[in-house]
């Protein structure tokens, strides 16, 4: 964690010094060991200093390479430094003598604009080549780095690693995007440029951009392959390539100068990080302990983890905090949370993280892993029931989904319907007569759904044209239903939805409109989607703030290839989602936790801090502070989603409590930034 920020004037305008060392101030949060800037007529670039890793210590940035004419500033840790070390010929020092800026340095005077191919980590820089008269910027393969900016072609480019430092130059106006606003309430985040604010933009993950007086380009120097897939000889080749990646991934983002902790909440994802961290720390020359901190619920018993956290911690060399979650409220510390976040479109378990880092910071750590979206890198392989259905592996299907069904307490015939049952029509569609009755009866032999119920609704309904459906669907006067804008997303004020296109935006960014049809094709739409970005952003703000920087081991770059590569049985086997990873990690996880099908629900926690314990702010709120939302909120469609909750008659509707959040914490937002149109 550091802090980056840059000016290029475009018009040969010289820049301030003062105007730069505003911006690096304006962000001291992320870097309380160090701050300093570089100013060359046009063009200034400035860091803010965290401490972590052994080289950070003795890391200058801006660092200047005079016989290059190059100067960098950057936010990165490089996981692939033996590699560069050897092919960079940087050899004529030791490698904890080689700062990561300079790899990166390195690598741009050896690959130029290509470099980003060659890294490894987690980063976000901009260079300056003198020679070229350009800044070259880059950011990290998944965007766990943030680099936002604003540009005005022929007058100016800023670059900034949060939007309060382009904001403090003056002459940068600041006005809300209400088009971000919409996103946000339609709860579709999917666009990965745009921000809350007018002509501030993100440079996507994955992504360059070159900029000087003429042009700015920009262009993605990686992509997932969704078209690989890996093929090995058995179970256990898959779950030990597994477990060389993950450990990999784990080791490299334990290098660090100081102690280390370990968010710990009992689930799969963060257990396995700290099992490996704890094991590959008692390995190194030199011992440590991990930390560990860890939410725990006395009195919402319903998602207290304990039982979990504590085989974990039972294997020793951990040393644990705690925090008691159910103290914790999703409407608390707003004005603390919202001095740094910029955005702050809220999800509803913000707090969680926030509180974690606060202890962690307490704690004098100044790094902590954690184990983000496992779910979505490992994938639960859930559309592999999809696959064997159009595949006609009806018996293959039947006994996963049971299996399924008693791993992870769900209702059998509720997967059947969602996975099974669609495809049938598929076959009669194709004439395959014998083998849709064979699945009719395999189908009524197992779940007791009468075959006439199948042959009726999946067997003749589809052979009927869908214009014959519609006028028969008239004449009976049943309604014909057509989703728009208001259907989509209730919230939203429907002539500002009409105003700003939201229909037409929705379609834009829903590029999948079906469910997928296959395991890769469900893992790469959720690996690709844009509230990943912005989620890692948030994180990103939530560890700066306290001075923390937060890893995730599993957004490394070879896991995510190598699990979206592998087979759709390695996904999910035998009624196991995220199997390979079950199988890799035997003998490190405790069993309890490796062969557990599921995890505690915070809603219970989350509920009841929003509607009791911070019941007197959600009150001034919905009664008093709505007004900034009438252009944007179908104020009596909120309202009538919070009297339903409030109501003791049992009336609430799914989406309601969700509705009141966004619409809560967006007034609450506004109400503090004070941020026009």
């Amino acid at each position: 964690m550091s802090g980056i920020v840059g000016v290029q004037y475009l018009n040969n305008r010289a820049v301030v010094p003062q105007d730069l060392q505003r911006m690096v101030d304006i962000i001291a949060h992320r870097g309380p060991d160090g701050a300093d800037t570089w100013v060359e007529e046009s063009v200034g670039l400035g860091h803010r200093m965290l401490w972590t890793t052994p080289e950070s210590l003795i890391e200058k940035l801006p660092l200047v390479n005079q016989a290059a004419k190059l100067v960098i500033t950057a936010d990165a840790r490089i996981d692939n430094r033996d590699e560069l070390m050897s092919v960079l010929e940087l050899a004529d020092r030791p490698l904890e003598k080689i700062t990561d800026s300079e790899f990166i340095l390195a690598a741009y005077q050896k690959w130029g604009e290509s470099c980003p191919e060659r890294l490894l980590g987690d980063f976000a820089f901009a260079i300056w080549d003198q020679n070229k008269q350009s800044l070259f910027c880059a950011r990290d393969h998944l965007g766990v780095k943030p680099f936002y900016y604003f540009y005005q072609p022929g007058t100016m480019f800023v670059l900034a690693s949060e939007i309060k430092a382009i904001f403090s130059l003056p002459q940068i106006p600041r006005r809300l995007n209400e088009v971000r606003i919409a996103d946000y309430l339609a709860l579709m985040m999917e666009d990965q440029v745009i921000t809350t604010y007018q002509d501030i933009l993100r440079l996507p993950p994955a992504h360059s951009m070159v900029i000087n007086q003429s042009v700015m380009r920009i262009w993605p120097y990686w992509q997932l392959d969704k078209q690989r897939e890996l093929r090995l000889y058995s179970n256990e080749e898959y779950a030990k390539e597994f477990k060389n990646i993950f450990t990999e991934a784990v080791r490299c983002r334990l290098r660090s100068a100081f102690a280390i902790a370990s968010h710990l909440s009992g689930g799969l994802d963060s257990s396995a990080i700290t099992c490996v961290a704890r094991h590959l720390l008692h390995q190194a020359a030199k011992p440590q302990e991990l930390h560990t901190i860890s939410n725990i619920f006395d009195e919402i018993t319903e998602c207290d983890e304990r039982p979990f956290i504590n085989a974990v911690l039972e294997q020793g060399g951990l040393i644990p905090h705690y925090i008691h979650g159910d103290q914790c409220n999703p409407l608390s510390n707003l004005d603390s949370i919202f001095q740094y976040e910029d955005e702050a479109l809220l999800g509803p378990s913000h707090f969680y993280p926030w509180n974690l880092n606060r202890v962690a910071n307490e704690l004098g750590i100044r790094i902590c892993l954690d184990g983000f979206d496992g779910d979505t890198v490992v994938c639960h392989g859930s559309a592999r029931l999809t696959e064997l259905a159009r595949q006609g592996k009806w018996q293959i299907l039947i006994s996963e989904l049971k299996t399924v069904s008693v791993h992870f307490n769900l209702p059998p015939l509720g997967i059947l319907q969602n996975y099974g049952l669609p495809y049938l029509q598929d076959l009669i569609k194709q004439f395959r007569w014998v083998e849709f009755a064979q699945a009719v009866q395999l189908i009524h032999q197992h779940f007791g759904i009468p075959r006439q119920v199948l042959i009726i609704k999946f067997g003749l309904k589809p052979l009927i044209p869908q214009s014959m459906r519609r006028l028969w669907r008239r004449l009976r006067k049943k309604p014909i239903t057509c989703m728009t804008a208001a259907s989509k997303a209730p919230l939203v004020n429907s002539k500002f939805a009409e105003d700003i296109h939201l229909e037409e935006r929705i379609h834009k960014f829903n590029a999948y409109p079906q469910p997928p049809l296959t395991v890769r094709e469900e893992h790469w739409c959720n690996l690709t989607q844009g509230i990943l970005a912005y989620t890692f952003e948030q994180a990103d703000q939530y560890a700066a703030m306290f001075s923390l920087e937060a890893r995730h081991p599993f957004m490394d770059k070879r896991l995510v290839e190598f699990c979206l590569a592998l087979p759709s049985e390695q996904k999910l086997d035998q009624g196991w989602g995220r199997v390979v990873m079950r199988r890799a990690l035997a003998g490190i996880l405790p069993e309890k936790i490796q062969w557990r099908g599921g995890k505690a629900d915070m809603t219970p926690n989350f509920n009841d801090g929003l509607l009791n314990r911070n019941r007197e702010i959600l009150s001034e709120v919905m009664t008093h502070k709505l007004g900034n939302l009438e252009k944007y909120v179908d104020i009596d469609f909120l309202q009538a989603a919070y009297q339903r909750l409030l109501s003791t008659e049992n009336q609430v509707q799914k989406g309601d409590i969700m509705a009141v959040w966004q619409a809560v914490i967006l007034a609450l937002w506004l109400d503090y930034k004070q941020v026009q149109p």
